[in-house]
């Protein structure tokens, strides 16, 4: 999975590549996510990290695809901000050490394996401390028979958490409050949610 975004990103631009997340907008100018450490989860081409650094914020971000990482670095760059950027896996977090006061992940949890979410949240919930704000951003429907098929042939992980994934596996750390999201809808994908969860 790692060499298919590599060189995705490396000859191309993913469809969710773009302006920093509404959501995140929303929450930071609105103060209900002050400034603080933060770090962006899976950050592309680190748009989120950038708003967050113009911000006040002393933003790190990582992902796992290099050919990423050199787009968000020129992004930054151009933008006159300082984002920490660093190569790591959310599985494993080697290369980041917290804690850290705010947690963003837009589309990467959903799209892991459910092993490999398993192993994010023993990586990453360890690095927020107590009170501090995740915002989660994934797909989240109940997938047909045909994308049950399909995750099952592709070199992916999942295409969504289902309905209650987040409150099952965040309960027991967070207090969870859904932000936004849409379900039901007729196109694909089928829904999605936002999660501001503090940790208890």
């Amino acid at each position: 999975m790692k060499a298919f975004y590599n060189l995705w990103y490396r000859h191309g631009t993913p469809p969710w590549v773009g302006p920093a997340r509404s959501e995140l907008v929303r929450l930071v100018e609105s103060g209900r996510v002050p400034p603080g450490r933060s770090l962006d989860l899976g950050c592309g081409e680190g748009d989120n990290s950038i708003f967050l650094a113009q911000h006040g914020f002393d933003a790190t971000a990582i992902d796992f695809a290099p050919a990423a990482l050199v787009k968000a670095r020129a992004k930054a760059e151009a933008a006159g901000v300082a984002v920490r950027f660093v190569e790591d896996d959310l599985t494993r977090m080697s290369n980041v050490a917290g804690p850290f006061d705010v947690l963003v992940d837009y589309g990467s949890f959903d799209d892991l394996s459910i092993q490999d979410r398993d192993s994010y949240m023993r990586a990453v919930v360890p690095l927020l401390r107590s009170g501090g704000l995740f915002l989660l951003w994934c797909f989240e429907w109940i997938p047909s028979r045909w994308e049950r098929a399909a995750v099952a042939a592709l070199p992916f992980g999942q295409m969504a958490l289902l309905p209650g994934e987040v409150e099952r596996r965040f309960g027991a750390e967070f207090a969870i409050e859904r932000v936004a999201g849409e379900s039901g809808l007729r196109g694909w994908p089928h829904g999605w949610a936002a999660y501001l969860m503090t940790r208890k």
